[in-house]
């Protein structure tokens, strides 16, 4: 009996290989948890800690007020959305979406993740980090991380978590909108200071990467071509999309984190004296600016960081 000409089918790399290259990714989002974790410190420590820091935010919270009437009309009905149902509602769809998947340990890792991001605000809100009184504007108390930041941006973050591979550039820039916008929407209401998202944002992404690691980390039994990313292939269409909407969000993010930074830096100088409007705007448009530059290169990094760490208990041609 004549048999046609075998195709070869390629192994993959040798076992200790895959390993090297899990482990590396694991490292990776360990250091990335840690980085998250030190720049909420920080931020406390620059912004709410010190009078400069106060000062600086007190002037860009009250540049929120200048026009407010007509931005609160849009941003108002969007905070609205942000609940405890909201939170329960886009968990229970990314887990919907991780079980279609038949990924049931996807599910229950977006739930820790949400679960995780929610409650780490609180317990630095609440009990961790404290507001000193040091003179700066109105005692409205500790208010870093924003909740409705981290409520928004941890479902989103979900649902990149259990999105396929082709869907998840669209998902993370959608998420960037959704998440920037929200917490612009909590500085039009004066409701948070710029740092207290920026915060937010880091929380997200920090429990992001503990997610992440542990996929990684996850044994399987079979490789899959988001093990490393040097494993796959430059032509594949999902890593070029991928690797191109990380590159236009972290170059926006750049931009967006060059622009608040001269904004800011110019508050910074002149913080003794009063702000006036001019200044306040400038203030208030560095705190925006932040928002746009922390979303955009938080869910950057998270699209990469989920790429990066697979799924290991996929088949070789279903990557991520």
């Amino acid at each position: 009996m004549h048999e046609g000409p075998s195709v070869p089918v390629d192994p993959g790399p040798p076992a200790p290989r895959r390993a090297r290259a899990r482990f590396g990714v694991v490292l990776v989002c360990a250091a990335v948890a840690v980085a998250c974790a030190v720049g909420v410190v920080l931020l406390w420590r620059v912004f709410v800690e010190t009078w400069a820091g106060q000062r600086v935010e007190d002037a860009a919270l009250d540049g929120a007020a200048i026009g407010q009437g007509h931005l609160w009309r849009i941003a108002s009905p969007l905070l609205d959305v942000v609940s405890v149902g909201f939170v329960a509602g886009g968990l229970l769809t990314a887990a919907a979406v991780a079980l279609v998947r038949r990924r049931l340990s996807l599910a229950v890792q977006v739930a820790v993740l949400v679960g995780g991001a929610n409650l780490t605000t609180r317990i630095c809100k609440e009990w961790v980090f404290e507001r000193p009184l040091l003179g700066v504007g109105a005692d409205y108390g500790n208010t870093l991380p924003s909740g409705h930041t981290t409520a928004a941006g941890s479902v989103a973050a979900a649902l990149l978590l259990v999105a396929p591979p082709r869907a998840r550039p669209l998902v993370a820039v959608l998420g960037v909108g959704y998440t920037a916008l929200t917490g612009i929407s909590t500085l039009v209401g004066q409701w948070h200071r710029p740092s207290d998202v920026v915060a937010a944002t880091l929380v997200v992404l920090g429990w992001t990467a503990l997610v992440c690691g542990a996929m990684a980390a996850r044994r399987g039994s079979t490789a899959t071509a988001t093990a490393a990313l040097r494993r796959v292939d430059p032509a594949d269409r999902s890593w070029v999309r991928t690797r191109r909407t990380a590159l236009a969000m972290a170059v926006v993010g750049a931009a967006s984190g060059v622009a608040a930074g001269a904004l800011l830096a110019r508050t910074w100088a002149y913080r003794a004296g009063t702000a006036g409007r001019e200044g306040e705007l400038l203030a208030y448009g560095g705190g925006v600016a932040s928002v746009v530059a922390a979303c955009s290169l938080t869910f950057a990094l998270m699209l990469l960081l989920r790429h990066a760490a697979g799924s290991r208990d996929e088949t070789p041609s279903a990557s991520g």
